[in-house]
């Protein structure tokens, strides 16, 4: 029989055990960090009807979608957490207590060209908050202060999420009689940090959009107003009285920056930003982007919103809220990339690799069950392999302690525990080596797996 060769598809991310163990604390954390907010987990079907996952989909986003028949059945693979978001809380809707407050990591797909730090499967992890008829704002400056809390559990310390209001933006736009281009401008104007102002200036009086050169100067100088938060929020007062949704979307984005401080959010991570917009009809209020900000050429690495109706394809109630999502596996990619990854952290399966030295495995097999129930992790090694050739496996699996049951040590009814790291071995009984490895490690069960070096 001809063998195949084993191989991953492109756009697919396969780790080895270390840095899947890596990977996993970051999940972790990022759900205790929901969680400490009142965050309920949600998991919904990988596959759904495509009916039902397609029914605001379109243009590029249907191009992306993994299709499939199974008889008679027209599916699709979920594409992201949001949609099936809507749909779970339209069918649920009198079940559910609102506001209904969700987080969700889960596997999306998207038949994208693959590309570096850019997968066809990756995981999402999304939090939103649905209200029933209306929503506080409070909710939208909430999220910037989880978003805070989180890339601060995770180790991450150089990162400033940028907020703006997409209501200033509209009413801003509104006053210049842009209404009908507003799209097509937000677009452009997105492009600023990559494509600098000469050439977004150049697009905006191009024949495509067509604008005046006063209307383009006018746009360019109000994106460009930057500075302290309250230096922006001062400067936008001068556009007051123009427009009410400017002016409702400025009274907005005020209490957004009061509530933040009022969460606890240090000023340097977060700034008013006026180029931020996000999804074009998507978000209707506040809207968040942060970046890294030592390489700012990455991209947003966590980005999100207010929006005012997130089932209105699935059901006539509304149903306004305010979500973020993380790229996880991408987040993943990129700090690997740039050497933020905690390798100092404890990946190893196993607290302690038990090594029989008899015959009778009855006497590790109750030293394994002690200290399992004691809450450290075991491993049984029973394989007849030579004393070095058990060493160099529990090397290379990097667990912390060894430990060693010769008729020396059931006799006295004791282990030898050998620390790895440091090489020193002890002569204890059992309750106390469960005792040794739980203090010896209690250091670095809370360790994060992201080491980001101070400048």
């Amino acid at each position: 029989m001809a063998k195949q060769k084993p191989r991953t598809l492109s756009g697919f991310m396969e780790l080895l055990p270390t840095r899947q163990a890596q990977f996993e604390r970051m999940a972790e954390l990022l759900r205790r960090s929901y969680s400490l907010y009142g965050f309920t987990p949600l998991d919904t079907p990988i596959i759904e009807a495509s009916e039902v996952l397609l029914a605001k989909a379109g243009g590029e986003t249907e191009k992306q979608i993994y299709r499939f028949t199974k008889g008679d059945s027209d599916l699709s693979l979920r594409f992201d957490l949001t949609v099936p978001l809507a749909k779970y809380v339209a069918l649920h809707y009198a079940e559910l207590s609102f506001p209904f407050r969700r987080f969700q990591i889960g596997k999306v797909y998207r038949g994208e060209r693959a590309q570096r730090g850019r997968f066809r499967e990756f995981y999402q992890a999304d939090i939103d908050v649905i209200g029933d008829g209306r929503l506080d704002i409070v909710n939208e400056a909430e999220i910037p202060a989880i978003i805070c809390q989180t890339f601060t559990a995770l180790g991450l310390k150089k990162f400033q999420i940028r907020v703006n209001n997409r209501k200033v933006l509209n009413g801003f736009y509104a006053m210049l009689g842009l209404t009908d281009k507003a799209g097509d401008v937000m677009r452009t104007v997105d492009k600023l940090p990559k494509i600098g102002a000469d050439k977004v200036r150049e697009l905006l009086t191009g024949e495509e959009i067509a604008l005046t050169q006063e209307q383009a100067e006018e746009i360019l100088r109000f994106i460009s107003i930057t500075g302290s938060n309250k230096h922006v929020l001062d400067s936008l007062e001068a556009y007051r009285g123009r427009h009410q949704l400017f002016d409702q979307g400025l009274d907005e984005l005020s209490t957004v920056v009061k509530y933040l401080g009022d969460f606890g959010v240090p000023e340097e991570k977060f700034n008013l930003d006026l180029t931020i917009a996000r999804g074009l009809d998507y978000y209707t209020g506040t809207v968040y982007e942060t970046f890294m900000t030592d390489h700012p050429e990455i991209g947003s690495i966590c980005s999100g919103g207010r929006y005012d109706n997130l089932a209105e394809y699935y059901t006539d109630k509304q149903l306004p809220g305010v979500g973020i999502s993380i790229g996880l596996t991408r987040l993943f990619y990129v700090l690997e990339e740039q050497g933020y990854l905690n390798d100092g952290l404890n990946t190893a399966p196993a607290d302690v690799l038990i090594l029989p030295m008899t015959e009778d495995l009855s006497p590790a097999i109750a030293l394994a069950t002690k200290l399992r129930a004691a809450g450290v992790r075991a491993q049984l090694y029973t394989e007849p392999k030579k004393f070095k050739q058990k060493m160099s496996y529990a090397d290379k699996l990097g667990v912390p302690f060894a430990a060693f049951l010769g008729e020396d040590e059931i006799n006295q009814g004791k282990v030898s525990l050998k620390d790895m790291a440091s090489g020193e071995q002890k002569l204890l009984d059992m309750d106390q080596a469960a005792q040794a490895v739980l203090e010896a490690l209690e250091a670095g069960r809370n360790a994060a797996p992201i080491r980001e070096a101070e400048k």
